[in-house]
């Protein structure tokens, strides 16, 4: 197994939905705006992604989305709504105002419905461009585009579990709730599945980690990148879910998303954090009023087994809300 340096796993994830055009409006819309993000080609797409600094490597879809597997994570395009997860030294926010442009030429969509910017916090922050070399300037770059932004940080500010968010909290019309599981200092035995090989199958470590069976019935496309790391976009009608793996032991992370529909996310969580054993994570649920999860603090009151929570924080805001765990390995009660 080769020596990799370091590598910022820790992702910037970018949510943004369209107000949708009202019927009156779509009737006299230019026949060459579809208001439907889906139209939008993979080559106007790319000339976005080109300023984040990311490629794209594959691209999946079914009747509700476009799922598009990165060189630094995913993105996933649905009708009025755009979500962009990128990691290492990506310039993420270079692409907001741009988007917004490309989206209104093409698409004839103008207003924005909800927007949310979320991370934790980088493990080398001095590496990053700006503005993102700190929550403060990626806060006071979105202010400029969204004067009644609000930004918030939770957890512990003087720690390594600080997960930061810049949002509208406009809400949108639909039940909405998105599960994010942040993993590090893995399992080494269990992250060396993740390094390329000549005999390297990509759907075999997809099959052999577990990943396969967290959510049987979606599409799956994936990517075993050289010399190591790992991704993954899964698509469940209207629903997805996403994997990112940076395996190199002085840096080990796992991402796990998801926005599935589920009343309790008990087994899945049990099934990742089985899958990956991090020594520790961290976890955020969103939800709306309507969102079956609904409120998300119920899925904090579960006992993880083999994790003690060391942190939690519910935020209420207008539309959402939103619960907050940091999770370590507790060595007196070993994972199932």
């Amino acid at each position: 197994m080769c020596e990799v340096g370091f590598f910022e796993g820790p992702e910037k994830l970018m949510e943004v939905w369209w107000k949708c055009l009202p019927p009156d409006q779509t009737k006299v819309l230019d026949n060459t705006k579809s208001g439907d993000l889906r139209t939008i080609s993979r080559e106007k797409w790319e000339r976005i992604l080109e300023l984040v600094n990311c490629q794209i490597i594959s691209v999946t879809k079914n009747e509700e989305m476009t799922a598009y597997l990165l060189s630094e994570s995913s993105m996933f395009v649905s009708k009025t709504r755009v979500i962009l997860k990128t990691c290492g030294q990506t310039t993420l926010l270079y692409s907001i105002k741009p988007m917004m442009s490309m989206v209104k030429e093409e698409c004839g969509l103008t207003e924005i419905q909800d927007f949310f910017y979320s991370r934790m916090s980088f493990l080398e922050p001095k590496l990053q461009h700006a503005p993102h070399q700190s929550f403060d300037q990626e806060a006071q770059w979105l202010d400029k585009l969204f004067p009644n932004g609000a930004a918030y940080a939770l957890g512990r500010i003087n720690g390594r579990g600080c997960w930061y968010l810049y949002t509208l909290n406009s809400g949108v019309d639909e039940p909405d709730q998105t599960l994010e599981i942040l993993m590090q200092d893995l399992d080494p035995d269990i992250m060396k599945e993740f390094y390329k090989n000549e005999s390297s199958d990509v759907k075999h470590v997809t099959k052999i980690s577990g990943i396969k069976d967290f959510i049987p019935e979606a599409l799956i496309d994936d990517a075993l990148f050289d010399p190591c790391g790992y991704s993954m976009n899964g698509l469940i009608n209207e629903s997805y879910f996403t994997i990112h793996i940076t395996p190199q032991k002085e840096c080990s992370y796992v991402s796990f998303e998801t926005n599935f529909k589920l009343v309790c996310y008990k087994d899945l969580i049990n099934k990742v954090l089985c899958a990956f054993k991090p020594a520790k994570f961290l976890m955020t649920l969103f939800a709306n009023k309507d969102a079956p999860c609904s409120p998300s603090i119920k899925t904090f009151e579960n006992i993880i087994t083999g994790y003690k929570r060391e942190d939690f924080q519910l935020c209420k805001m207008k539309e959402y809300n939103l619960s907050y765990g940091h999770f370590k390995k507790d060595t007196t009660s070993p994972i199932s």
